[in-house]
Formats: structure tokens, sequence, C-alpha cells
């Protein structure tokens, strides 16, 4: 849901409205603008934008960040490729480098209706034990039909370089780690050992998402049955579809996780009705004839990733680079989930980690 912008976040309204005339989306760059902003989420900032009687999502980089892992325009070519062939993602329609309009690269796309699965929205909805196994049936089938896009088809061929990317994530991610660590946390450096020297060699290659779970997802009504898009595509590429997989359960927190996972980063999957990680896997690879190697591995490191990216947030935060409030405690984060890597490599399993 939409709230008032945060303080130090604001969009700058006569430059905005310029833009939005120029690229004939509104008639009068006069008229009176409402900007909100969407509040989830930890990374590119969202706003919604009613004008003209239309509303409108602009998407940008956050305040003080690096333009890597922030590229908009890189975000705008894969919605644009894949509105060619792909139902599921927003139209986008326009995008700007000029800095000089809003101080950053940003973004024009249209607004999906539907509900957003965050853990407050299912209580709030009181989504019951028979309803969770339609949701998470129309999550899944989504995922397989997003890892069966032709790439070259829709023009993102050049999006990246599928061979060799599971050796490259491994060894950057190791890196990213080690550039924003603010605090030494052993589990880490053991984890990042043990995915340099246990990674497979062989794997398909897909356009992946990255960054695919509940909440990054928009179901069309309270019925389940249907997805009607698949929100931020930031870390889209071309690679293997088991590492897209891999971060997706890491994110699959359950209500047999130890407390204080459940309460430290709360999901909906921890709710009665939700598959487990086990099951979730076998009907990954059940609808989309993909047998599950390595699991492990693909488990160990959507955890390790996860704890970078939070590090990295922490970082901006702790280095003054932003004063989001909510980013005070995410050093806590990049422990937790490097523990919990650390136990399934130790476990050699996904789940009863502890």
């Amino acid at each position: 849901m939409a709230q008032n912008v945060r303080p130090g976040e604001e969009l700058n309204e006569v430059n905005l409205k310029a833009f939005l005339h120029s690229n004939q989306l509104i008639n009068d760059k006069k008229s009176e603008v409402d900007i909100s902003q969407f509040s989830t989420g930890f990374s590119n900032l969202t706003y919604l934008l009613k004008i003209e009687g239309k509303e409108l999502v602009l998407r940008r980089p956050p305040f003080g960040a690096i333009k890597r892992g922030h590229d908009m325009g890189r975000e705008f070519k894969v919605l644009s490729g894949l509105n060619k062939a792909f139902t599921k993602v927003p139209e986008v329609y326009a995008y700007t480098e000029d800095a000089d309009v809003l101080g950053a690269s940003f973004y024009v796309m249209e607004k999906i209706d539907g509900i957003i699965l965050d853990a407050k929205t299912a209580k709030k909805r009181n989504v019951s034990a028979n309803e969770f196994p339609i949701i998470a049936k129309s999550w899944l089938d989504t995922f397989v039909e997003l890892h069966e896009v032709d790439y070259e088809a829709i023009g993102l061929g050049d999006l990246g370089r599928p061979d060799g990317y599971v050796e490259r994530q491994v060894r950057n991610w190791g890196k990213q780690y080690l550039k924003a660590a603010t605090e030494e946390i052993p589990a880490a450096h053991k984890v990042m050992k043990w995915l340099d020297e246990n990674q497979p060699t062989e794997y398909d290659h897909r356009l992946i998402h990255n960054d695919y779970k509940y909440d990054n997802v928009v179901f069309k009504d309270d019925t389940w049955q249907e997805v009607s898009a698949i929100l931020d595509w930031e870390m889209c590429t071309l690679g293997d579809p088991l590492m897209d997989l891999g971060t997706s359960i890491a994110y699959w927190s359950m209500s047999t996780d130890a407390d204080i996972i459940i309460n430290g980063w709360p999901s909906p999957t921890t709710m009665e009705g939700n598959p487990g990680r086990n099951e979730l896997v076998e009907m990954y690879a059940k609808k989309s004839g993909r047998p599950i190697n390595n699991l492990v591995f693909y488990y160990a490191y959507g955890l390790f990733k996860i704890a970078v990216i939070v590090q990295q947030i922490y970082y901006r935060y702790h280095n003054g680079l932003t004063q989001d409030k909510r980013f005070a405690n995410l050093n806590q984060a990049t422990q937790l989930f490097s523990m919990m890597a650390w136990q399934s490599i130790q476990k050699n399993r996904i789940e009863k980690l502890f």
C-alpha cells in the first residue's frame, strides 16, 4: 500500500510533470499530481503517481546508491522485451537516464491492480490453510512459466552471459560481501569457501528473475488462481534457473524454522497450509521437468546472496548514506542468513536446520 513519501526521498514535481508531458503520458504539465510511496522493499524506490485520473508507477534507485544493482535502463529493457511474449509483467511507458530530471535515471510503468501478499496482508485477510496450496501452486506455475520464456526471441539474448554464470555469481557475491562488511561474521566466510569448492559446472541457460517471492508478484484476486504480474526485475539476467529457485526457497521460511527466523524475517510462507521447502522443490521439478541436483548448494547460495544484499543495504545506513530506520538492524539479518546457510551445508538438508 502506498503511503506518504519518506523524508529525503521526495520527487521534483515540476520536472516530473514536464517529463510525463513530453512522453505524452499527461495532457497538461500544470495538472495536479498526488505522489505517494510504496513502503515495502529495501532496494529501488517505487512511487505511485495519481494525475489526470490515471495511476502510474515510477521506479528509481535509492538515494546514495551506486548504479550497480540499480540499473533502471536494464530493468526497463527487460520489461520492454517481456511485454512481447510474457503477459505477467507491467507495461512500461518511458525511461530516462537524464539525472537532471529527478536526480537519477528512472522509468514509468502501468500500475497493476491486485493483491501483493506479504505477511501483514496475509494476516489482515485471514488467509486460510485451504487457500495457501492454491496460492503456492499459482506462484510456482508462474515461476516455471517464466523459466520457459525464449529470451532470444524477445530480444534479450544480450542481457547476460549464461556460460560461466554460476562461477561468476559465487565469486562476485563473495567480493561484494567483503566490500560491504562492517563486522566479522565467521559463518559468512565458511559459506563463501564452501560455495566456491562445491559449485555445479553444468546447468540450463534461462531468463531468471533472481528475487522471486510472494511479495514480488501481484495476484489478480483472492481466488489466488492467477498471477497478474511479477514485479521488481532489477536483478533479472540469463543464467541457471536453479540459482533462481535457490534464492526463492531461501526466502521461503517455514513454521518449523527457528523463532529468530520467523520473528526476524516475517513471511506468509510460515502460515499453515504452505508447502515446505522440500515440497516446493518437488513441485518445481515436476512442473518444469528439470532434475534438481546439488540442492544444498542452491539453497545455501540463495541464503548467502540474501545475506550480502541486506549487508549492502546496512552498509549504506552504517555510513550515513540513508536515514531509513528500517535498515538499522539489517546486520543481524546478515548474520542470520549466513548462519542458516552454514547449518544447511553442515546438515546437508534444507529443512530442520536448528
